[in-house]
């Protein structure tokens, strides 16, 4: 596999010198061939996604993951919008981020640069295929896919719709997927430091956490979803349910997805009633500390409860004396990705977002929108639930790097 792995990938590095070279508007007229490409294969898209589905149901998978593997008319015309969102951007490929003169006459420029070759990692969502080559060719970055098992023909049907499309203008090994599913695959991909330049796993806690630990390419840390809202004393409670609703319920799946609701004891005997009503029409299994099954029927939630993203229909509730309570819980617990406060408090909500320490912190709002459309990035490459580099959702700026151009005329150091 090395020998076969080193081919695939020095092709990758050989077409990211020729997508370096394109313009712009070159890199903006191979994402809209993509489009029209994608929306011209739907019905085949389709075709293929319903045998990894059929494949997925054999072998167990559960409904949620399902859900999350699943594309159809309303998803891929997202995914093409998605690609034209992302041609309306700007380009930020030669910007020149800072420029200033020494006194020794030289002009310093610093200038934003593409990345090289990105290699993405990745679980059960197809769609993570075509939201990383857009971003990617507007960044004149080459990418390299590694999906899962659960969605390999969808995604070879993507990519070679893609390849097809751009192979006229540009080499289309820009875009490359490494088709074994085999784990043996990653093992070796994630040490090809002399072909890729980043790393960005996406996907499960023990993925994640693999990468970390056995990585020599430098990466990306995009954290599970272990997201968090908080129920404040003075919420509007009928404004927290259609936010607990909609962050635990519209797509239980993904990572933006609630999986904690924290409750201050001051509202808990009137929002708790509520919830319950409400999450067992909708099928959502509650788990619950002391506090909470001394107001409410449900589940006991164990300790390790709270650190799990279920990515299912399962919400663990926890009953809280107070905001620095609640703080200290969720910083205690959290993968640093996403949480919310539900309040009208003004003292409340500025402590709850200077003192969480996530990615992302919401006022009144759901955690669902954690993600790079709805950010305004067009789509996203990943959610970086780290510091050094980039955090939160990841666009055009962040899979940029920078370099110094320094223009003299003679000058020496002395």
């Amino acid at each position: 596999m090395e020998d076969s792995l080193n081919s695939i990938l020095n092709n990758t590095k050989e077409a990211e010198k020729e997508l370096l070279k394109l313009t712009n508007e070159d890199r903006n007229l191979m994402l809209k061939r993509i489009s029209e490409a994608i929306l011209k294969n739907k019905e085949y898209i389709i075709e293929e996604n319903k045998k990894d589905i059929e494949i997925a149901k054999a072998s167990g998978l559960k409904e949620s993951m399902i859900e999350r593997l699943t594309l159809n008319d309303k998803r891929i015309d997202g995914l093409v919008q998605g690609i034209l969102d992302v041609i309306e951007l700007p380009n930020y490929i030669g910007e020149v981020i800072e420029s200033y003169n020494r006194d020794n006459g030289l002009r310093i420029d610093k200038v934003r640069v593409p990345f090289g070759v990105i290699a993405v990692i990745f679980e059960s969502r197809p769609n993570v295929c075509v939201d990383i080559a857009a971003l990617c060719i507007k960044t004149a970055n080459a990418c390299v896919l590694k999906g899962g098992k659960e969605a390999i023909l969808t995604n070879k049907a993507l990519c070679k719709i893609m390849q097809d499309a751009i192979k006229d203008i540009v080499n289309p090994n820009c875009i490359t997927l490494i088709e074994s599913t085999d784990r043996s695959a990653t093992n070796e991909l994630i040490v090809k430091k002399e072909y890729i330049d980043l790393l960005i796993p996406r996907g499960s806690k023990g993925l994640i956490q693999y990468v970390v630990s056995n990585a020599k390419v430098p990466y990306i840390e995009t954290g599970a979803g272990n997201c968090h809202l908080y129920v404040h004393e003075k919420a509007n409670l009928d404004m927290a349910m259609k936010i607990a609703i909609n962050a635990k319920y519209s797509r239980p799946s993904v990572c933006n997805a609630i999986e904690n609701i924290i409750v201050d004891e001051k509202i808990a005997e009137s929002f708790l009633p509520m919830l319950k009503k409400e999450f067992d029409s909708l099928k959502i299994e509650i788990r619950g500390d002391e506090k909470t099954r001394k107001i409410i029927s449900c589940n006991e939630a164990t300790l390790e409860d709270y650190y799990t993203e279920y990515n299912d229909y399962i919400v663990a509730v926890k009953v809280v004396k107070n905001l620095d309570e609640a703080i200290a819980h969720i910083n205690l617990h959290s993968t640093k990705h996403s949480e919310a406060i539900i309040t009208e408090d003004i003292h409340a909500y500025v402590k709850f977002m200077n003192e969480i320490d996530s990615a992302c912190v919401y006022h009144n709002a759901s955690t669902r929108f954690t993600d790079g459309g709805c950010f305004g990035f067009g789509a996203e490459i990943g959610i970086s639930t780290g510091k050094l580099h980039s955090r939160g959702p990841m666009g055009l700026k962040e899979i940029t790097t920078y370099k110094y151009l320094i223009y003299g005329n003679g000058q020496v150091r002395e």
